[in-house]
């Protein structure tokens, strides 16, 4: 484990590269809170710098949450960074308030001239699911209303973000899409329709990414066994990263042809390509082979595509889910 702290859990990551170091930003909690379970109340984003990918220097965390009133003034979670065309580094991130007990998740950007000092943009969001196409919280459907996770991406005409959403139609437990959005400038953004329809076996598709691995798109995405629908957990499926590769950037996107990356032990998959052009998967390390959580980022681990069409992972050890 490259990146394990012995007083603190961490997990989802995302990265930045600024031609010099690679920094690594991760929702981290303290182990004394005792049950893994508390973490997500608990976080700040940590930051980590490394030269190699391998070994990783932990520096002053990035992110805590905003003092209240504020649309994260509960907690900061899972984001992306972009440099914009000004040269400045933004951080989107999801947030969430005390007030509504964490149970709206809007998205919310902070800014960086070094990717060391963060500045929040303001007390307010700057989106949330739109009900035309998204599920509100309503208290029963799901446990909160998913708008989380933004994934940010230039198509060389605009700005687009891809979100961990919930349609707001069909079967309770498939109603897992990605949301979306999109901008001109990176700060006016507007809710589009998601680009993947509900009904392909998920209820949500946790921390997406997209990226061009060897000439072609792949969507990465993840989901445990308890978030998939009850007739993908009767036929035996488990959960873990999982990949589909796409046609285009902005959708559709084929859910339901999705295949497994991982399995469990790893989660929040991650992918990075190295100053050479190698693609690696990072994750972090969810539980141990008697299910006890870990919280600890892994190594890299080399990607590739594989024979029948399918990203995989090129060292074998999870040979046994093709």
């Amino acid at each position: 484990m490259s990146h394990a702290l012995s007083d603190a859990w961490t997990w989802d990551m995302w990265f930045a590269d600024d031609g010099d170091c690679y920094h690594a930003f991760y929702l981290k909690a303290s182990r004394a809170l005792g049950d893994p379970d508390r973490r997500h109340f608990y976080v700040t984003v940590g930051h980590a710098v490394s030269s190699d990918l391998h070994t990783w220097h932990e520096v002053a965390d990035a992110l805590i949450a905003s003092d209240q009133p504020a649309f994260d003034d509960f907690t900061t979670w899972t984001g992306s960074v972009v440099k914009d065309p000004d040269g400045v580094w933004r951080m989107f991130y999801t947030g969430t308030t005390r007030a509504e007990n964490a149970t709206v998740q809007r998205i919310g950007v902070a800014t960086s001239s070094d990717l060391y000092t963060w500045t929040k943009a303001g007390a307010d969001a700057l989106c949330e699911a739109d009900p035309r196409w998204y599920e509100k919280y309503d208290g029963v459907s799901w446990p909160d209303e998913a708008w989380r996770d933004p994934w940010v991406f230039s198509d060389g005409d605009e700005w687009h973000m891809l979100i961990t959403a919930r349609a707001r139609e069909g079967d309770t437990d498939d109603r897992g899409v990605i949301g979306h959005a999109t901008s001109p400038d990176l700060t006016t953004w507007t809710v589009q329709a998601p680009l993947s329809k509900p009904g392909a076996g998920f209820g949500h598709l946790e921390v997406p990414q997209l990226a061009t691995v060897d000439g072609r798109q792949v969507l990465v995405f993840s989901s445990l066994h308890g978030e998939l629908t009850r007739a993908r957990r009767d036929a035996g499926e488990r959960g873990g990263v999982w990949s589909v590769p796409v046609d285009s950037a902005t959708g559709p996107y084929d859910i339901a042809a999705a295949t497994r990356l991982t399995d469990e032990s790893l989660y929040a998959g991650r992918l990075l390509q190295d100053r050479d052009g190698a693609w690696w998967l990072f994750a972090f390390h969810h539980v141990d082979a008697d299910g006890a959580f870990v919280g600890s980022l892994s190594d890299p681990m080399p990607v590739g595509w594989a024979a029948n069409g399918g990203l995989h992972v090129t060292d074998g050890r999870f040979d046994h889910l093709a």
